[in-house]
């Protein structure tokens, strides 16, 4: 009896993984087309196909690990003198090794296939992000060419089958026991040959051409936003349709605005008289001035809320905040009346101008001491 486990090279314990995993590196080692006309990699690669049809079926490998044996393990597989066939091969070799030794026959590659798609980063200010905007953006991309309309052939002298593989795109290739289907060296796989190539692209069928495009970009997107444009990527291949184009946005800096999420903060300056006395003053928003109270007594570091003046929501309600920090600006430079009006001030807050920030620490740890 044959001991599939022993010929992948598994315990009884392997999951599904670790089979395919096991029979991928044998049969690639083992493989026909690697070891052309050794007979021993030919019947060692029988093998390891056998053991991996009935381990890899659960059914298949209960009855074996109970009785040895499996029901139809083989079924499908004839190692007779009539060759090598199977009527499930295909799907398992397939499922493990894709494309790796050409697709089965009855499959093309030279199916219609989607463009690829492109990338374009976009820089916008911070007030076309908010306010939304319209741009136009120029991208290098392939083009169908005009002169032949993307056949690649003068007009009028449509490309002709491919003698090689009549047409198919594949070739059949014969290696011991086991036939597999190729791309045709000849045509690519696409099965017909350009014989008169158009003078425009050079028998290419597609030219590189400058395309501009007008955005229109909405309200509220922000830095690392994409935005789909549909169709505007490359061209696909064998009738395939067109990629997609996606732009993604970069907001640069705002020199007086900040923005976080929706909400945009800055930060004002208001005076020492305006601090303590109050004021009503004006300050700066993406929509234009906006009044704000500043009640008596506003420390620096006071933050105001304006309601809806922030950035829209993208695809949704409302809109976000403007949050404005407030700080007193003190005056570099006095003249002498104010340097004595705030003398005077001093004094009739009890408080000594002279003292330095260290002797006021040094009297506010004094007091404690005293007081205890």
């Amino acid at each position: 009896m044959k001991d599939y486990y022993q010929i992948l090279g598994v315990d009884r314990n392997a999951s599904e993984d670790d089979l395919k995993k096991a029979y991928r590196k044998l049969a690639l080692k083992h493989h026909p087309d690697r070891n052309p006309g050794d007979k021993a990699s030919e019947e060692t690669f029988k093998e390891i196909n056998e053991a991996y049809a009935c381990l890899s079926d659960a059914g298949k490998r209960s009855n074996y690990d109970r009785f040895g044996t499996a029901e139809g393990a083989g079924a499908g597989f004839d190692f007779g003198a009539g060759g090598f066939s199977s009527t499930n091969f295909g799907d398992i070799f397939g499922d493990v090794f894709g494309d790796i030794f050409g697709e089965f026959s009855g499959r093309r590659r030279t199916r219609p296939t989607k463009g690829e798609d492109l990338r374009y980063d976009l820089d916008i200010s911070l007030h076309e992000a908010v306010s939304g905007t319209e741009k136009e953006i120029t991208i290098p991309k392939w083009e169908n060419c005009s002169g032949c309309g993307g056949t690649g052939s003068q007009p009028g002298k449509g490309p002709v089958a491919c003698q090689h593989c009549r047409g198919t795109g594949q070739v059949r290739i014969q290696q011991g026991f086991f036939t597999i289907s190729k791309t045709c060296g000849k045509c690519g796989g696409h099965g017909k040959i350009i014989t008169d190539p158009c003078a425009e692209c050079r028998g290419q069928g597609k030219v590189r051409k400058d395309r501009t495009l007008s955005l229109k970009i909405p309200a509220g997107v922000d830095t690392g936003i994409r935005l789909k444009v549909t169709g505007e990527g490359e061209p696909g291949t064998y009738g395939g349709p067109h990629g997609d184009l996606y732009v993604v946005m970069n907001v640069a800096p705002h020199p007086f605005f900040k923005r976080k999420g929706n909400d945009i903060l800055c930060e004002v300056p208001i005076s020492f008289v305006q601090a303590a006395l109050g004021a009503e003053i004006e300050v700066p928003t993406l929509e234009g001035p906006a009044a704000i109270k500043v009640p008596a007594g506003t420390p620096s570091g006071k933050v105001f809320h304006l309601k809806g003046k922030g950035a829209p929501r993208l695809g949704g309600y409302g809109k976000g905040d403007q949050f404005i920090t407030v700080f007193i600006d003190v005056p570099k430079k006095l003249t002498p009346r104010q340097k004595e009006l705030l003398m005077e001030f001093a004094e009739l807050s009890g408080e000594e101008p002279s003292k330095n920030f260290v002797d006021k620490i040094k009297d506010i740890f004094n007091h404690k001491e005293q007081a205890r």
